[in-house]
């Protein structure tokens, strides 16, 4: 048995007992709310320059259950690019930054007739200064309509802010997955995030990024670039 299917065993138990214990509390009462929008530039050795805008919202219930979906349109490769995501999340538990959740990622090229789905269960620890996420990323993917071809992916990100306070945020992110995107475990992103937070309600954020494969090779490839900012709202 591979390590993959060992840990969605692990994890999927382990999310079903979170959920019922907390689903008890039926008084339901919204406690925060998130919407936002960037732009993203990317370049990449296989589909050159690519652009598009991002938008997403958010939804927080009874300080405990987090809902988050967002979509991308873009271009790539000449064609359109389309991504879109739904998260749901549970936490904090035992008085600490312990959460679980699942993930629904969509990635899209019509153009080439590529269709990505991946389901992506995960437990996290996501304190003030840094924070991890594993989980296991089950991918289909589909080619001009051939038979979805299935993957079992491990799955980590994880981030350290240097800077975390009421005015201003600055970290490192590292990781093969994030909200639009659910990459091969050798497909490790790093990236350098900031967040200026103007009021209570309104930030702007960015992020710049460096792309790369092969890492589990021991022979990290340099694939691209990114960038992307934008603005949030919150209340």
């Amino acid at each position: 048995m591979n390590k993959n299917k060992i840990a969605l065993r692990i994890l999927l138990p382990l999310l079903l007992i979170i959920f019922h214990q907390n689903l008890s509390a039926l008084n339901f009462h919204v406690t925060g709310r998130e919407i936002g929008s960037e732009i993203k530039g990317e370049y990449n050795r296989a589909l050159s320059f690519s652009a598009g805008l991002l938008a997403f919202a958010g939804v927080e219930i009874n300080n405990l259950y987090n809902f988050k979906g967002g979509l991308f349109l873009g271009t790539a490769g000449g064609g359109l690019d389309i991504r879109t995501f739904i998260r749901g999340r549970a936490g904090p538990f035992f008085g600490k930054p312990f959460y679980a959740g699942l993930a629904y990622i969509y990635n899209g090229l019509p153009s080439f007739s590529v269709h990505e789905h991946t389901f992506l269960p995960f437990i996290s620890y996501n304190g003030k200064r840094a924070g991890v996420s594993i989980g296991t990323g089950l991918r289909f993917t589909r080619f001009f309509g051939e038979a979805a071809v299935f993957e079992s992916m491990f799955s980590v990100s994880a981030y350290f802010n240097f800077i975390n306070n009421d005015k201003l945020l600055i970290g490192l992110g590292l990781g093969n997955f994030n909200d639009f995107y659910a990459g091969n475990f050798s497909s490790f992103t790093l990236s350098v995030n900031g967040l200026v937070r103007l009021n209570s309600r309104w930030a702007v954020s960015g992020e710049i990024s460096i792309l790369q494969s092969g890492s589990t090779a021991f022979a990290a490839n340099f694939y691209g670039v990114s960038f992307q900012g934008g603005a949030r709202f919150t209340w």
